[in-house]
């Protein structure tokens, strides 16, 4: 691969998952105007965020990941990002306190509107169009006119990532995210769960905490840390098109930047060494992330690190892992111990979402929740004997109340799936299942920490 790198070399590479646009000069067109746009997050952001993962590839930190499958026009309110933050600082508060750890909040939110697909076409009887990539590029509809792609959409998605991010932004910094209002996170919508019990004792911890920290002179009024959170948002790289047009020189530093986004990944689909999607992430320096599954071996790995990371920066790589329950204790320790032999610094994170899909007997897609806990556990297991760092944990999660995976507290069934089976395209964890994952990842963090020896909070005893 050559060494000169511009926000364009991309366009020399072969390409996967690209759109088939068929008017040219209008894309060109939207992509001129969107080079003109304000940037979505800035490189200072960005290096903030590199900073915060390099603590978590040191194991003294933990990756929270997470959001929507595909972000969607037609389901962007205040409300749904509200819920969804709600849910993300709920999640936060279980990692942080009962498991000891700082945690390092990235959504997969105000840009993840690209979805690659395993086949360019599907048919619905005996009829076959294109297949829905995301509502960037095309319509969920399913006519001929709503799959067409459509290079304007590009301009509504950047418009509604713009939108969310001012209102994160707000949540995060204006009060919402201060601990004192930790009560009304833990018992909002989930006072009525089979799990309330756990999220209302951990909730009065927290409380009493913070009493005997006001009582010492610690408020959240004098230490703004305590009113206020860090949250960044990420999406997968897959519109290149997009993504050039939105990558920025940092005046400060002469460095490339992707302000769509702090933090992008590459997929499982489009992580070829010579092609594309790596070419372009290769040269931009916000954190990037890699999916891994089955099919990627150990030295294809190293390649994809070296040409990734080739400075060995921490926090600049984040290794997504996606293998399934029945394939992550086979697959995952070959990876692990390349990445540990060739002393290489990464992230490591579970996806235990993508690698457990099943079709249920009723047609619908699903995702089994004691499969997503069994690879989470197989993901903690196998770091745990190889002594590397379990680093993260991304999902594909909703804070709306979904029927879309089954099992968890409330024991969804094959035949609830209809009565609230909203998702664009793959299925997600509703806010119960997301916060009882939550409290399983805790459990395993504190054990990771006693094994080795470290000092666990006091408070979280």
């Amino acid at each position: 691969m050559s060494e000169r790198w511009t926000p364009s070399s991309w366009r020399d590479k072969p390409i996967q998952q690209v759109p088939a646009y068929p008017n040219m000069d209008e894309l060109k067109a939207v992509e001129a105007q969107l080079a003109g746009f304000p940037p979505l997050v800035f490189a200072g952001e960005a290096r903030k965020l590199k900073r915060a993962l390099g603590k978590v590839a040191a194991g003294e930190a933990f990756l929270l990941q997470g959001g929507d499958c595909a972000e969607s026009f037609g389901e962007h309110s205040a409300d749904n990002i509200r819920d969804f933050f709600r849910l993300f600082l709920q999640m936060a508060v279980v990692l942080t306190f009962a498991g000891s750890s700082p945690v390092v909040k990235v959504g997969r939110i105000a840009g993840q509107f690209a979805k690659p697909r395993s086949a360019p076409n599907e048919k619905v009887g005996d009829v076959e169009l294109p297949s829905y990539r995301g509502d960037i590029i095309n319509g969920i509809d399913f006519t001929s006119e709503a799959r067409v792609p459509d290079p304007r959409r590009q301009l509504e998605a950047y418009r509604q990532s713009a939108a969310t991010l001012n209102l994160l932004r707000a949540f995060a910094t204006g009060g919402y995210a201060n601990l004192e209002n930790a009560h009304r996170w833990m018992l909002g919508f989930v006072k009525d769960s089979p799990q309330s019990g756990r999220y209302q004792e951990l909730s009065e911890r927290i409380t009493e905490t913070i009493d005997f920290m006001r009582a010492i002179g610690l408020d959240p009024e004098a230490h703004p840390e305590m009113r206020s959170t860090d949250f960044y948002t990420s999406h997968e790289a897959l519109l290149l098109g997009f993504e050039q047009a939105m990558t920025r020189v940092d005046s400060t530093t002469g460095d490339w930047y992707a302000t769509s986004g702090h933090m992008i990944w590459i997929g499982d689909r489009t992580r070829q060494p010579d092609h594309a999607h790596v070419e372009y992430c290769r040269g931009v320096k916000n954190p990037i992330g890699l999916k891994c599954g089955p099919s990627l071996k150990p030295e294809e790995l190293i390649r994809l690190i070296d040409l990734l990371n080739p400075q060995d920066e921490a926090g600049r790589l984040t290794l997504i892992c996606r293998f399934g329950a029945e394939k992550a204790a086979e697959f995952l320790p070959p990876l692990v111990r390349a990445v540990k032999r060739e002393g290489r610094t990464v992230v490591w994170s579970c996806d235990p979402m993508h690698g457990n899909t099943v079709k249920a007997a009723t047609g619908y897609k699903t995702r089994p929740f004691d499969l997503i806990l069994a690879e989470v556990r197989d993901f903690f297991a196998v770091h745990h004997a190889e002594g590397t760092h379990a680093g993260g944990i991304h999902l594909e999660m909703t804070g709306k109340n979904v029927t879309e995976c089954t099992g968890g507290a409330r024991a969804i069934s094959d035949t609830d799936l209809h009565d609230r089976y909203h998702t664009y395209c793959d299925p997600r964890l509703n806010a119960e299942q997301a916060l009882e994952l939550a409290f399983l990842v805790a459990e395993q963090l504190k054990r990771e920490r006693l094994a080795r020896g470290r000092p666990m909070v006091e408070a979280a005893e």
